[in-house]
């Protein structure tokens, strides 16, 4: 199966046509889709909780939240949303780890989602 971009979108439980209304271009959409992956965000959500920053990781977490939200990225954009939401005011509640576990499983169906459609661009 050939992996378009409203494929890729489908893979990672997001929603195209929001994008596409809101960008207007499909180039755009897809320009701003393989820049994602470009962003260091997710790794220092990541470092940020294993060292008990959690000031920082809410940070991560909200820049997250608002790329997915611009980009329709709904399944990674609700799960970071949660997590955000959990670690405002600078301290983890009890639902936080489960929480950021549900972000990193999202976080990399989208990336995979991403890498293959970006690999077919390059077939």
């Amino acid at each position: 199966m050939t992996m378009t971009l409203e494929t890729c979108y489908a893979t990672m439980g997001a929603d195209y046509n929001d994008v596409l209304g809101r960008l207007r271009s499909e180039r755009l959409v897809q320009k701003f889709v393989l820049k994602f992956l470009d962003d260091k965000s997710f790794d220092l959500l990541c470092s940020s909780f294993a060292a008990g920053n959690y000031e920082d990781a809410f940070r991560a977490s909200h820049t997250i939240k608002g790329m997915c939200q611009n980009l329709s990225f709904t399944k990674l954009m609700e799960s970071s949303s949660e997590l955000t939401e959990s670690l405002r005011g600078g301290s983890p509640s009890p639902q936080s780890e489960e929480l950021l576990r549900r972000v990193i499983d999202d976080y990399r169906m989208t990336a995979d989602a991403i890498r293959a459609f970006e690999s077919e661009l390059g077939a």
